[in-house]
């Protein structure tokens, strides 16, 4: 396997945020939560700027002010590009994308305030915007990382094309992009985008893992064979149905890196341990071809 570029403490599991909010966990509860993840391994932490309708980076904030020798466990990944309507923001009309040097300056000094801390370690633009201008995106990273505001640099959801064209202009190289991938949703093994990690060695993070869910909830004729090739498997590997699906997707030589979006301490457990398990070439194929219906060409 070709070795992923370094970009800090990553871990090969990401605990993803995006539902912290609705958890409701006060702030020593969540940072005793985080703690634990930290101490089985898992020590990447991914946010963003719209999530809890703009809360939810203050209520990661409230973690570490309540324990403040967490955040130099963590590596601490967030994003922004996106603007949600949102009661909190009444002027915007329209959920639009927003890469321009003023926004992506402004929602750093943001994101560093509501998560009390004076770096980010990585920042993904969220989504591709059709107005992105690569070069003042190149301005606004270049400026940001010699303040020493963020680290690191990449991106989420975003097709091969689109990478070369935002990598082109910098003097750096993105670390990260961070894409929907899982049994159900195997398109970035199609489309070029895993590729193009491997080729250069950008992290793929899969967000939705386990498709929200529905990997296992035997919904029509392929979520069927999906989540039945999963239990086969995990009963002649030892393990859970659902390490088995995060193994499938680690097993891609690009170095897939998991998010999961949990609340429950066991479950992080039960995924990075499934992050040493080498899946078998032949069962990852048999759920490929799950997954896809049929057998490979």
């Amino acid at each position: 396997m070709i070795a992923a570029r370094h970009v800090g403490k990553i871990s090969p599991i990401v605990l993803g945020t995006w539902r912290f909010k609705e958890w409701s966990m006060s702030p020593a509860e969540l940072a005793a939560f985080i703690e634990g993840a930290a101490d089985v391994g898992v020590t990447t932490v991914d946010t963003a700027d719209i999530y809890g309708d703009y809360q939810g980076e203050s209520v990661l904030g409230d973690a570490f002010r309540r324990a403040p020798a967490l955040r130099d466990r963590i590596q601490l990944v967030t994003k922004c590009g996106i603007r949600l309507k949102s009661a909190n923001f009444p002027d915007l009309r329209v959920k639009h994308y927003d890469c321009s040097r003023a926004y992506i300056a402004a929602q750093v000094e943001n994101s560093l305030r509501a998560l009390s801390t004076d770096r980010i370690d990585l920042l993904l633009l969220h989504r591709p915007d059709p107005l992105m201008d690569a070069d003042e995106v190149a301005e606004a990273f270049c400026a940001l990382k010699q303040s020493g505001k963020v680290r690191t640099f990449g991106v989420s959801n975003y097709l091969p094309h689109q990478v070369e064209l935002l990598q082109s202009r910098l003097p750096f190289p993105l670390v990260v992009n961070q894409i929907e991938y899982s049994l159900l949703h195997t398109r970035p093994l199609t489309d070029g985008t895993l590729d193009q990690c491997q080729k250069m060695r950008i992290v793929p993070m899969a967000w939705s893992p386990l498709a929200a869910g529905q990997i296992f909830s035997r919904a029509g004729e392929r979520g069927a064979a999906v989540a039945d090739t999963l239990q086969r498997i995990a009963r002649e590997s030892g393990m859970t149905a659902e390490q088995i699906a995060l193994a499938w997707l680690m097993r891609h030589p690009a170095g897939v890196v998991p998010v999961i979006g949990t609340g429950k301490l066991e479950r992080v457990r039960l995924a990075i341990a499934a992050a040493s398990h080498s899946l078998d070439r032949q069962h990852w194929f048999e759920l490929l071809e799950a997954a896809m219906g049929c057998e490979v060409a």
